[in-house]
């Protein structure tokens, strides 16, 4: 059995993006003439990325609510209506066997027509707290992928597959092997410990802060700092350049992710789904610091399900600029604690996520 026609929809975000495209491609290793279509929101990094990687997508007109108070909200209503009946049309004319939401604003809307058009649909949850959209969406939902354990206080126990989320596939590879090159390629020393940081590919401002005020404590020593600072910060971030010494080496964006893991002692990242999924499959010492500006403090809850078990260290956006430089310092210092926490999170990975998605699709499309 293959799949052949399939729209997938969702984006906004790298960590929807990836394993969206992950799947897709997945789709089209295992059925080379599959037709694929993705739906995303107009606007949004999915309309540059998608077709980059070689796949059709049509955008959406819908948007988010705002959290303050603006006249943008008042659209809101009319943009959703809009991506409704253009998600309906869309649809009806794909005609697909099967229809995934990864999550993001252009999920919904389609999802929602897909069901009233009787097209099966197939949830791929990222976080271990779902948002409203697709507590609702599960409702009808024929399968619901996910990637942490205990998920049935949100959705129907009978519909959960334990899939984990897609990644990029180097991360199923050893990475030890690439650290001479990787040490090369960041023109660092790869005999030192390294401190990796990454914010996402927009940049995290409280990490940036943090590590800014740190520099003059860490440049003079034998630590080593590779810091991906965001597109949005690049020019407030790269001023700081003139000033560094060899020892930290700061990026807008790091094309070779697969380099940075591998050079890696420490990593500090935030607690978004795809980088907590990615980071139990690097199985390096990880500090998180979850955003607080996201959706029902899910990023909290992603950290949480590693550090309850004893596979990360949590340190709270409101306490970086005090807290994150000195427990950074004591983990570099500390062995043990080094080997304890890559053990930990490396059971907690889930490498197959991807083929086991696609192995729930096949369960589930319309004959």
């Amino acid at each position: 059995m293959k799949l052949t026609r399939v729209i997938i929809s969702g984006g906004g975000t790298g960590g929807h993006i990836f394993p969206a495209l992950a799947i897709a491609d997945e789709i089209k290793r295992r059925n080379t003439d599959a037709a694929l279509l993705f739906i995303g929101a107009e606007g949004k990094m999915e309309m540059e990325k998608v077709p980059q990687a070689g796949y059709q997508i049509v955008g959406l007109p819908i948007v988010g609510l705002q959290r303050r108070l603006t006249i943008k909200n008042l659209w809101l209503p009319f943009k959703l209506l809009q991506s409704l009946a253009k998600a309906f049309f869309v649809i009806r004319k794909f005609k697909p066997e099967l229809v995934i939401g990864v999550g993001g604003y252009a999920s919904g809307p389609t999802l929602q027509m897909a069901q009233l058009l009787g097209v099966p649909t197939l949830l791929q949850e990222q976080n271990s707290f779902p948002g409203k959209t697709n507590q609702l969406l599960a409702k009808k939902a024929k399968a619901i992928c996910v990637a942490y354990p205990g998920m049935q206080q949100y959705f129907a126990a009978h519909k959960i597959y334990l899939t984990g989320n897609p990644v990029r596939s180097y991360l199923l590879e050893d990475l030890s092997r690439l650290k001479n090159e990787a040490a090369a390629y960041f023109d660092l020393d790869a005999t030192k410990p390294t401190i990796f940081v990454m914010g996402g590919s927009l940049g995290a401002r409280t990490l940036n802060a943090a590590l800014s005020a740190a520099l003059p404590n860490i440049g003079t020593t034998d630590i080593q700092i590779l810091w991906q600072c965001g597109k949005s910060y690049e020019k407030e971030m790269l001023q700081l350049q003139e000033t560094l010494t060899p020892n930290v080496k700061i990026f807008t964006f790091i094309q070779r992710m697969d380099l940075a893991y591998a050079l890696a002692t420490v990593i500090i990242s935030r607690a978004g789904a795809l980088s907590v999924s990615e980071l139990t499959l690097v199985a390096k010492p990880v500090i998180l610091v979850p955003s607080p500006n996201v959706a029902e403090d899910h990023q909290t809850k992603n950290a949480l399900a590693l550090v309850d078990k004893l596979a990360a260290i949590l340190v709270t956006d409101a306490n970086a600029q005090e807290q994150l430089l000195p427990t950074t310092l004591a983990l570099v210092h500390d062995e043990a604690q080094q080997k304890s926490l890559s053990a930990a999170i490396k059971t907690l990975a889930l490498p197959n996520a991807t083929s086991d998605i696609i192995d729930v699709c096949l369960k589930h499309i319309r004959s």
